[in-house]
């Protein structure tokens, strides 16, 4: 029986970059780095035979984001015109505690929004932003 959603998977160019970002940004704490070499049925796993990567598991909350930098083959980078309402993973939530401090926050940092905050709902704060490979993520106050 399935139980419950247990974490996600992103593909990404530099993993240093996005470690650094979901850490150091977001507050994420890295569990492991690992490195997936031929010996490894990474390949068989992901219908890519051969297939090689450097991955990392950072968690939060008790939630997992599981970060691949394939080193063989390499990644395609996001379409610049891929939007929210393409078919597949469209975003990675965030719970925050106040959606729009975050925002400014990230915002001083350089980080790019996709619009300012929104109360979706009375009390529902809600925003999406860019990861560094152009990933959408959401911060959700509730």
């Amino acid at each position: 029986m399935i139980l419950r959603l247990e974490h996600a998977g992103l593909s990404v160019a530099d993993l240093e970059r996005s470690i650094a970002f979901y850490r150091d940004y977001l507050g994420m704490r890295v569990i492991r780095v690992i490195e997936s070499g031929p010996e490894m049925p990474l390949g068989t796993i992901v219908g890519m035979p051969h297939a090689t990567a450097r991955i990392a598991h950072l968690e939060l909350d008790g939630m997992m984001l599981e970060l691949f930098e394939y080193t063989s083959p390499r990644g395609r980078e996001i379409p610049e015109d891929r939007r929210q309402a393409d078919h597949g993973l469209v975003h990675v939530g965030f719970t925050s505690t106040d959606t729009r401090a975050d925002y400014a926050v990230l915002r001083e940092k350089g980080v790019a929004f996709l619009s300012e905050p929104v109360e979706y709902r009375p009390n529902v704060w809600v925003v999406y932003f860019r990861g560094p490979d152009g990933e959408v993520c959401e911060l959700r106050q509730t």
